[in-house]
């Protein structure tokens, strides 16, 4: 688990929780889930390539909103998974 700044705000901070990363192909596959002020969970995916210099990342985030922080990360890796697979970058 790491915390980061809320956007918007300076003082209160957000917990973003990592799912453990996996590595399909080429690319990093890094789930993310992020609470939210209802209540409710937001699911993102980070997908890395590339090593030192020519390192990307690209991040996404995911719709819907989730009842639970497992079902946001459950979501953010199967959308990693089709997204890095070979089939999809063609």
């Amino acid at each position: 688990m790491a915390r980061c700044p809320r956007e918007g705000s300076a003082n209160t901070m957000s917990i973003i929780t990592f799912e453990q990363p996996f590595t399909v192909g080429k690319y990093l596959v890094s789930p993310l889930s992020r609470r939210t002020e209802t209540g409710d969970y937001l699911a993102s995916i980070s997908l890395r390539s590339g090593n030192g210099v020519g390192t990307r990342d690209r991040v996404f985030r995911l719709l819907p909103r989730f009842d639970s922080r497992q079902e946001a990360l459950v979501h953010a890796a199967q959308v990693g998974r089709g997204l890095a697979s070979p089939q999809a970058l063609a």
